[in-house]
């Protein structure tokens, strides 16, 4: 059945329970479209093909025995740092070259026991570091709707791939908003859930006490579907929240009457794309059409969260990325002496970015240093939380841009990285207060380019997000308007 990688989970869900394709038709048809397109999109760092047909054949035969689930035979592809056993896991880096995943990640094995086909890795900014995905080892991520255009980052592979059919869902990671920006350039859903929702246990670390595991998707229901079963408790993860998860499908209201949204004024204020404006300010007029009363709220600290992200987030990636060091995995360039091999090796594997990041990291835990940066960022991001309670005290979430401008020309990260760290203004405050954070698409620039409207709400309230996302999403009506791919033979 021709098509079938245009469709979503849900759809494909119930195509497959009714018979009418098999999983095998599913992932024939999926890898036939990225033998076209990717070699122009380039989302995928690695393809198995013959064990992703083996694994269709398996879901086929359990439907045949009558032990399927819902997701039992549908496709998903994962970003390069989420470990997948059998699967290579480079983070988008040098130094994890030639490293295999020994074990699954707790989210991969949860859909693994639901019997999905894992596809295959998509391309990153190294170790999740950068908002462009040029920061990868590998060549970089191009955007469907524009290929001279980033996809955004680091989960530009994600985004990329699921905004041009060639992966039917996604998994990504966000420290900073690095599943959402990307989202919103490419034109699809991206969700971050709360701190503590989705364990970690499996996601090579950034900063660890702003990652979390999130989803890309197609739609909003279909997010809802992936939350459902990845979401929960993990003993192997301190962090993670031992709470009950919620029905998410419920969430999957028409309208949103009742609902309080907040427009905080400073994300709409200097540096943001008036076009981005307009077309996020007519999304919040469209959930007021569906029954949201629309209330101006502030966030005077907004302007503190870019200072406040990149020393914690630094900080913490220094001492995380301490451990590839040549010696126990990845790449390794021989020195002189141990010390001697530890320089060399982290020279040639880590990029431009992320050295640039260890850098930044190590100064400000440094004697002296500690208290005028680390300490007093970790006292700022208190007062950022505070904010975001106080504004959903009134509010059930708030609306906002995800980026101040749509998807630009490749090379800005080169050219300007302090201007590049200036885009996560809009998504950094909800990893620093732990919330949760979705990215819908909201309209089309008079260019052409698709973006994404931000619902932000309180810990653990991710099904707001999908209300707010879902109400909209069929209000706007936005799915026909597919990007027009180029084939690699063109």
């Amino acid at each position: 059945m021709p098509g079938l990688h245009t469709r979503t989970v849900t759809e494909l869900s119930d195509l497959l329970a009714r018979g009418e394709c098999s999983s095998r038709d599913i992932v024939r048809d999926l890898l036939a479209a990225i033998d076209r397109h990717d070699p122009v999109i380039r989302a995928y760092t690695h393809l198995d093909r013959e064990d992703a047909l083996a694994q269709a054949a398996a879901a086929d035969q359990a439907r045949a025995a009558g032990t399927a689930g819902p997701l039992t035979g549908v496709p998903i592809a994962m970003k390069d740092i989420l470990n997948v056993r059998g699967q290579p896991c480079t983070c988008g880096s040098r130094i994890l070259a030639g490293y295999t995943a020994p074990y699954d990640a707790t989210v991969v094995a949860r859909l693994r026991a639901q019997g999905m086909v894992f596809a295959g890795r998509l391309n990153m900014d190294q170790f999740g570091m950068g908002s462009t995905t040029e920061n990868s080892c590998h060549a970089p991520t191009r955007n469907p709707w524009n290929t001279d255009l980033v996809p955004g980052g680091s989960s530009g592979g994600s985004a990329a791939a699921v905004a041009a059919d060639l992966a039917i869902v996604s998994l990504g990671s966000d420290t900073g908003g690095s599943i959402r920006q990307p989202a919103s350039f490419c034109g699809c859903v991206g969700l971050k859930p709360s701190y503590g929702r989705v364990s970690r246990y499996g996601l090579t670390a950034y900063a660890s006490s702003l990652d979390q595991v999130g989803v890309v998707s197609k739609t909003v229901a279909d997010a809802a579907v992936m939350l459902q079963h990845i979401a929960g408790h993990d003993a192997r993860d301190s962090t993670s929240l031992n709470e009950a998860v919620p029905d998410y499908s419920a969430a999957l209201q028409p309208d949103l009457k009742g609902m309080r949204l907040g427009l905080p004024r400073e994300f709409f204020g200097e540096g943001i794309d008036p076009e981005v404006a307009e077309l996020v300010r007519a999304a919040a007029d469209r959930c007021a059409a569906l029954g949201a009363t629309l209330v101006e709220t502030s966030m005077p600290h907004l302007s503190a969260s870019i200072a406040v992200y990149y020393i914690l987030a630094t900080a913490e990636a220094s001492a995380n990325l301490a451990r590839f060091d040549g010696i126990r995995y990845g790449a390794r360039v021989d020195g002189a002496d141990p010390i001697d091999l530890y320089g060399r090796t982290r020279d040639a594997g880590f990029g431009r970015e992320v050295k640039r990041r260890i850098i930044l990291g190590t100064y400000v835990l440094s004697s002296g240093y500690y208290d005028a940066y680390y300490l007093k960022a970790q006292k700022a991001r208190t007062l950022i939380r505070r904010e975001l309670d106080h504004a959903f005290a009134s509010c059930d979430a708030l609306i906002t841009p995800v980026a101040p401008t749509p998807a630009f020309p490749f090379g800005r990260a080169d050219a300007d990285p302090l201007q590049l760290y200036l885009g996560d203004i809009c998504t950094v405050p909800v990893n620093l207060a732990g919330a949760c954070g979705t990215s819908v698409p909201a309209g089309f620039t008079r260019a052409g380019l698709p973006v994404g409207m931000q619902v932000i709400a309180p810990p653990l309230r991710e099904d707001l997000l999908i209300r707010v996302g879902h109400a909209h999403e069929l209000a706007a009506d936005l799915r026909g308007r597919r990007p027009m791919l180029k084939e690699a033979s063109a």
